[in-house]
């Protein structure tokens, strides 16, 4: 494709297609070492995930970022059937999630740089395993990652981290695919941006998550200087009694930095899906992201939350 494409699990498609997009989802999480930890995770209910998604596109929403990377509860073939049944666009992650995911002898631990970067490319490229590389045996789909996750915790980057950085660059600059990130309530997040910057990372097309739940507003401007794009999530978790920080720095920064930063839900705990008997559901952000924007003067950001910004960041792009 010669014009710029995002790969969802379903093909490639023309940017121009995405629509309404939310930049950090969980669409799926197959029963496993996740969910087993934490139940509440558990989203593997393919008619109530559709339902969801239904609903989602009746809104105007059109495409999601699903950020469940490599064996950490992916089922690819669910993922296929409700963006079939939903006519959402999805697209899904390779790249490895936060240690407290995996168990201590997990093969993240055992695999070299380039033995992660080879994994990485080879969802990217040739397919997503059928069984999530949870057992010998490695089936290949025709179903492919359009995005590689990576994520650090509470305290400074570790060797560990730092080699899944090097795979996650390398598999990035050989494949054009976009990075996202998982930041701890955005501890570390500038200390990823510089080392993404170190490594040669198209800053466009890296998105740091969850910096809304920093708070400071001289922090996520010290991050956005760096060049990457932020993605906030938590406008709907603040409680009643505190300020929404989520949309205080919405509201400072949509102006200073308009082509940087994206939205989502992150709602990984079933209890937030409305079609698993919870709240605030999907639509929230459709619901009541406009209203907020054009209650502050700054309705023409709508428009670039939701199209433009998710649209050149989730893009390939090969330097």
């Amino acid at each position: 494709m010669s014009q710029e494409f995002f790969r969802t699990v379903l093909g490639d498609k023309p940017t121009s297609e995405m629509g309404l997009t939310y930049s950090h989802e969980h669409i799926i999480i197959e029963d496993s070492y996740v969910t087993a930890a934490h139940p509440e995770f558990l989203l593997n209910d393919v008619h109530k995930i559709t339902e969801e998604l239904k609903s989602f596109y009746r809104a105007g929403g059109r495409t999601v970022v699903d950020t469940m990377p490599s064996n950490c509860g992916r089922n690819i073939l669910k993922s296929v059937e409700v963006s079939q049944s939903s006519g959402v666009n999805i697209i899904v992650p390779t790249g490895i999630h936060l240690e407290i995911y995996y168990p201590e002898n997990h093969w993240r631990y055992q695999y070299s740089e380039d033995q992660m970067t080879e994994l990485f490319i080879d969802d990217i490229e040739k397919g997503i395993d059928q069984f999530d590389y949870s057992g010998p045996f490695v089936k290949r789909t025709q179903y492919k990652a359009g995005l590689i996750k990576l994520a650090t915790g509470d305290g400074p980057i570790t060797p560990h981290q730092e080699k899944i950085f090097r795979a996650v660059v390398n598999a990035h600059l050989e494949t054009g695919a976009p990075i996202l990130t998982h930041t701890n309530f955005g501890k570390q997040a500038l200390e990823q941006a510089k080392l993404f910057k170190k490594l040669g990372a198209n800053l466009q097309h890296v998105v740091l998550s969850h910096v809304d739940r920093a708070k400071e507003l001289n922090y996520n401007m010290a991050v956005l200087d760096m060049g990457v794009r932020l993605e906030y999530d938590s406008a709907f978790r603040w409680k009643e009694q505190e300020p929404n920080y989520t949309l205080n720095l919405l509201e400072n920064l949509l102006p200073k930095y308009p082509d940087q930063i994206t939205l989502g839900m992150d709602m990984a705990k079933n209890a937030y899906w409305k079609s698993y008997g919870g709240s605030p559901g999907l639509n929230y952000l459709i619901e009541t992201i406009p209203q907020f924007l054009k209650s502050k003067g700054l309705e023409e950001h709508y428009k670039k939350v939701f199209f433009d910004n998710p649209k050149r960041l989730y893009a390939f792009s090969k330097s």
